[in-house]
This record gives C-alpha cells, structure tokens and sequence, in this order.
C-alpha cells in the first residue's frame, strides 16, 4: 500500500486554493456607481452655500470635509444652503461635499438608556459608543387619530399641587412656563425622578442649556438613581445652532421607539425658547422672510409637527404612550407672547410659575389660578378626585381674600377662617425639591385638609405635621394602600380608616393659639 507523499497533498491543497481565487477573479465585474459630488460657495454663521448637487433633496443629510454632517434647508436653481451640525470652523470655498442618499437619523433601543448623547447619537458621558440596533429618522409623521386611544392613565410627578389640582395623564402634553429661576426644571426633574420603579421611560432633552446646568441635572439624576430609565440628549448652548435645532425631534424619535414598543414614556424639552431662536437665528441666515418679532412663519409649525406625536396609542398599536412636558420661558410674565401663545395653543393644559410666590418661598411656585390641565382630571384617579375636588376653588377663593386683607380691610370671623385655612393649604401644597409624596400619602394630607384637620396647627410647625400623617399613611395596612393607589373609588370605611390615621398623627400639633399674633383681631394683615 502506497500513501502520499507530504508535497504532493500540499501541492494539491495550493492547486485547490489558487482554483478558487481564479474563479472568483473571473466571476468579479467591476461596477461603477455614480456619486454626485458638489462644492462649497461660501461658509458663515452654521450655514453653507452649495452647488453642484442638482438632484440633492430637501432634508437630505449632506457629508462635508472631516466627517462633519449638514442637512438642506433651501433648494434654490443655483444652489442649495445647508445647516451644518458641528464645527464648521475647517470649512473653506473650494472644498468637496457629498450627498448621503438619506434624511437625518438617530440611533434608538434599550442601548441608550444611562447614557448622555449629543443630537446625532454621540455619547457625552465618557463610557464609550452608543451601540444600537436601529436607526429611525428625526422627522417622523405623528400617529394616525385612529390609533390614537383616550389619556385614561395618570402621570404621578410625586408633587401634591400638581397630582391633586394639575394633573397630568399618560400620553397627554402639559406646558410649563415660567420667568428665569422660577423652578420650571425642578418640576421636570421631579417628575422623572418619581418615575421610578413605575415601569416609565423617561427622556430629557436640553436645548441651549448652560454645560453646568446640564451637568447639574446628570449628577442629580445618577444620584438618585433616576439615570437608569433616562436618556439625556444634550445641545449645549455653545453649540452650532443646527444641533440645537435638531435635538428635541431627535429626542422624539428617540422616546417614540420605546412607545410603538408598548411601554410609558415621559420626554421633557427643557426648553423650546432656546430652540424657538435656534430656529430663528438659521432662518435668518438663510434669508427667510421675518414675521412677528422676526420669527419666520413656520414657527408654528417646526413645535405642533413635533408635539403631535405625544400621544397615548391604542391596544392595536401596543398601548403605549408618550407624554411630552415642554417647557417654555417667560420675560416679566407675559404668558401672551408669540412663542408661549403658540404653545399653549398646541398643548393641553399649561403650568405657570410665579416669581412672586418664588420669592416667598412658596416652592414648587406654581400659580394654581393660571394652571389648568384640559385632559388629565380624566385620567385622575377616583380617590384624588374625592379629596381634591374642592381643593382648588377654596384656594383660589383664599388668595383673593388675602389680596384684599392686605389693605387692612375689616374682617369677620368667618373670613378670618378662610383664609387660617387658606394658608394651611398653601404650607400642604409646598414641596421640597426631589422629595416625591406616594400616592396614599397625598391622599392622607389632602383628606385632612379638607376635613381642616391641619387648621388647629401653628403654621410653623406644619412641616413636621405633614410629615407625620405622610408617616401615617405610608403605615397603613397594605390593602388599604392597594385601595388608594388603585382606581377604585374611595369607601366610607376607606375614608374613616385614613382620617382616622392622620387625625391621630395630629394630635400632638393640635394648638388652640394656632395663628399667628394678631390673627383673631377684626384687623389682620397679611405679609
């Protein structure tokens, strides 16, 4: 018997590899792919002029010199202008650009949920890349009305003024405007921070921010714990004005994956003036007509396009929802400026902040008077709307009596009591920043309120009564709590238990000098 010697079966396997490249060297047919490649005109303030791309189309995503990318804004017959998104400052006239074939997009999944990105999907957090699955564009068409299902399911933000008298629903679009340094923020971080363990995503989206402010707002919510459910999409406020454009539409894109997914999700743009005069200052360069305080006419457009697409879908669609708190700032209260009118008129309801109250110290500072909320007293669940029902008229009625005690007007002791009450509803109202209430806590103070349990209480010693019937309520029997939290209404039985409880957690603060000095004369005036 013979065997083969060692050079003939490696020269057997060579023959057998050289026949398969030359195979594959004859069966390969070079194709040529046409690329349209056009040429810079002229660079300035995040815009560039272009030509020689006929066939580019509006919105497509153009690839400049160093990988920076810019999207078409204006198509005209002899060239295009482009909004850059980055750093133009190596750009020159002369230089190459090419059309990528596509619209702007962003990555999206589970991946991004921790982390801190820019606009275009590039991390900022120093933990390396962003890796995702998938990539949806930035401008999308809101949801068919037909898939649409009604808000029904309450938003808890853990803040007693805003669950009891402003309450928002899932899927719903709630306005917060306010003057600077108002809290309009705190209440945004509050309310993701209560989102935890109540199986809700949650995205913030920073628009011409402060790099302190926002680095501020990331170490709150790692702190917390609240960063692991949060995506951060950051625009800096030194950005180019293209990035800052683009950020809260690809902030939704974002959000919307997670809701076509099935699941709750909150997105909060904080805040749309900075990416109302982004949009502006791009509009400008680019030669659009100014309208109404030099926004240009679409301005309306670029923010109802984008909140459309909040919504809460229904069980076809995977019954997920998407709320959207916008935030919008004010300059001397004026809610009836071109940008907050536009948006009020496009969300549901709105939140005002007062700097008067702020200054008071009255926190969150919220005008109960101004806020309204045109969808979630829907979504409201029975035991709230039992206990807060009346909650709001009796403040109101309170503040405007303490406008008119001011004056030292001459007071009865019925008016005198409303408004000892009044001011008990102020202190119950007021919250300190991520100090989330749970809902049969809520329940709890705000029955004793309306029962005017807390009226015998000093109101300097009201925090530490809160306190107790908070401690109270969280100690009650855990069916009872189930009851409270559920959407059953609340009993007789119910009631009686929870008031039982808190009139038992006030019995050390009861006070029969429960005002302050002077208040049971026939003249009182109020700081």
């Amino acid at each position: 018997m013979t065997t083969a010697s060692p050079d003939n079966s490696l020269r057997s396997v060579y023959d057998g590899a050289f026949a398969g490249i030359q195979q594959c060297v004859q069966s390969f047919s070079a194709q040529l792919l046409p690329r349209e490649v056009g040429s810079i005109v002229s660079v300035s303030t995040g815009i560039a002029r272009i030509n020689g791309l006929q066939n580019v189309g509006f919105e497509e995503l153009l690839v400049f010199p160093g990988g920076l990318s810019g999207i078409t804004f204006n198509l005209d017959e002899d060239g295009v202008d482009v909004v850059l998104l980055g750093d133009y400052a190596h750009l020159h006239a002369g230089q190459e650009v090419q059309r990528s074939g596509r619209v702007m997009d962003v990555g999206v999944g589970d991946a991004l949920l921790g982390r801190v990105i820019d606009p275009l999907g590039r991390p900022l957090d120093g933990l390396g890349r962003v890796l995702t699955e998938q990539r949806l564009p930035i401008e999308r068409p809101a949801a068919p009305i037909m898939d649409r299902a009604p808000v029904t399911e309450p938003l808890q933000t853990g803040l007693k003024v805003l669950d009891a008298l402003i309450p928002i629903g899932r899927g719903q679009r709630e306005l917060i405007l306010g003057d600077r340094q108002t809290g309009k923020t705190a209440i945004a971080l509050d309310t993701i921070y209560n989102q935890r363990d109540k199986n809700v995503l949650c995205v913030y989206c920073a628009i011409g921010q402060r790099a302190s402010a926002v680095a501020k707002a990331v170490a709150n919510l790692r702190a917390k714990g609240a960063l692991a459910y949060t995506v951060m999409v950051v625009a800096e406020g030194n950005e180019a004005p293209g990035l800052s454009y683009i950020a809260p539409y690809a902030a939704t894109s974002i959000a919307e994956h997670f809701m076509e997914a099935g699941r709750d999700v909150l997105i909060v743009y904080d805040d749309l003036t900075h990416h109302a005069r982004a949009y502006r200052e791009l509009s400008l360069l680019l030669r659009r007509p100014p309208g109404r305080e030099a926004f240009p006419g679409d301005i309306f457009y670029i923010h109802s396009r984008m909140l459309e697409r909040a919504t809460h879908l229904n069980e076809a669609r995977g019954g997920g929802s998407l709320t959207a708190l916008p935030i919008i700032e004010t300059e001397a209260q004026n809610i009836s400026a071109y940008i907050p009118t536009n948006l009020i008129s496009i969300t549901d309801g709105q939140i005002v902040l007062s700097p008067s109250l702020f200054e008071l110290g009255v926190l969150p500072a919220i005008d109960v008077g101004q806020s309204v909320s045109r969808v979630g007293g829907k979504a409201q669940r029975a035991a709230y709307r039992a206990v807060a029902g009346d909650l709001k008229l009796a403040y109101a009625q309170f503040e405007e009596l303490e406008t008119f005690a001011r004056f030292g007007a001459r007071l009865d002791e019925e008016t005198r009591q409303s408004i000892e009450h009044g001011k008990r509803i102020r202190a119950c109202l007021g919250q300190a920043e991520f100090s989330p209430v749970s809902v049969p806590a809520q329940i709890a103070i705000l029955l004793a309120l309306n029962t005017k349990l807390f009226d015998p209480v000093a109101l300097e010693r009201m925090a530490a009564a809160q306190q107790a019937v908070e401690e109270a309520a969280n100690a009650l029997a855990d069916e009872l709590r189930t009851r409270l939290s559920g959407v059953d209404k609340l009993t007789d039985a119910d009631r009686e238990q929870v008031s039982a409880a808190a009139r038992q957690a006030l019995a050390a603060f009861s006070s029969t000098d429960n005002a302050a000095p002077g208040a049971k004369t026939a003249i009182e005036k109020t700081p």
